[in-house]
């Protein structure tokens, strides 16, 4: 049975960074997680060590994620191995879920996980912009993946069904040259310069100025699914709140819509309402029991 075969008539729900609000996020706890809640699938967010391997974290930075402090981009593997990436979420992790040494994943770890779901199962894997590496960021995950046996035709590795996603529109360009688009997702959400900047690190000069560059990167993301060059639309959950006109005009032309973070019953039940596809959200074990007990339908904001 394929991914597409196994989907049901509900929203798929993808486990964001697996189930990220039971335990800390991108950790193996949080995948295992995820596919013993039923997550139709996991997301995770990817960046590049200094030599070269593409691991599992959402910041540039590792101070918020783990007891490192700096770029990750400044780290070698075994550096990165030796820091501690699950005990500021305070989640007392089960013996069957690994050791603390064992949270931090690496890209072929997370695949290595997924094999073992026992079923179909999907990945939409993040590549994180700006990057010091820039498009090499999308080459070598590439890389990584037909080592592990990706066929690009299908997007899959064995039971998993690979997509992929960007708020960046110059790695959604770059993808396209090796990924057929149905598998390509636009990630796209309004810029708030102050988030920004925390999350960043960054000075109010600084901050302003990748803000513009990001709302200019929205724009040309928005643009991307307007003439339909991808098969996913990837907004957050207020873009659709706040965008009801271009959501509805995405969602008419056909884009297959992945909206994220959705955790709230009221999200939820909007997105279900919507027909959207698919559901990202951090509390997949929630999100499976509302969508399974409901038929419930709303209308989108005008």
């Amino acid at each position: 049975m394929t991914f597409e075969e196994s989907e049901p008539e509900r929203p798929l729900v993808f486990a964001h960074r697996g189930a990220s609000a039971a335990f800390a996020e991108h950790t193996r706890a949080a995948y295992l997680q995820a596919i013993a809640d039923g997550a139709d699938g996991v997301e995770c967010d990817v960046h590049l060590t200094r030599d070269q391997h593409a691991v599992l974290l959402h910041d540039a930075n590792l101070d918020r994620t783990s007891d490192g402090t700096g770029p990750v981009a400044d780290r070698t593997l075994a550096e990165l191995r030796l820091l501690d990436f699950s005990s500021w979420k305070g989640a007392r992790i089960p013996e069957e879920y690994g050791a603390k040494s064992e949270q931090f994943l690496t890209l072929p770890q997370l695949l290595d996980i997924l094999r073992g779901a026992g079923r179909p199962i999907g990945l939409a894997i993040e590549l994180k912009h700006p990057s010091p590496y820039q498009l090499k960021l999308e080459d070598r995950v590439l890389d990584v993946l037909r080592g592990e046996g990706w066929d690009p035709g299908t997007s899959s590795v064995d039971n998993i069904q690979v997509t992929f996603m960007s708020f960046s529109p110059d790695s959604v360009k770059h993808l396209l040259r090796s990924v057929p688009a149905e598998f390509i997702c636009q990630l796209v959400d309004d810029i708030d310069v102050d988030e920004l900047r925390d999350e960043l690190s960054l000075g109010p000069l600084a901050g302003g100025a990748i803000a513009n560059l990001m709302k200019a990167a929205q724009l040309e993301g928005e643009r991307i699914l307007d003439e339909c060059d991808v098969g996913l639309a990837g907004p957050g959950i207020m873009y659709v709140r706040e965008h009801a006109r271009t959501v509805q005009r995405w969602l008419e032309s056909g884009r297959r819509f992945r909206v994220w973070t959705v955790d709230s019953e009221r999200d939820v039940a909007l997105c279900q309402g919507l027909g959207i596809h698919e559901i990202t959200t951090n509390k997949p074990a929630r999100v499976l029991a509302q969508l399974q007990s409901s038929g419930q339908q709303v209308q989108l904001p005008s």
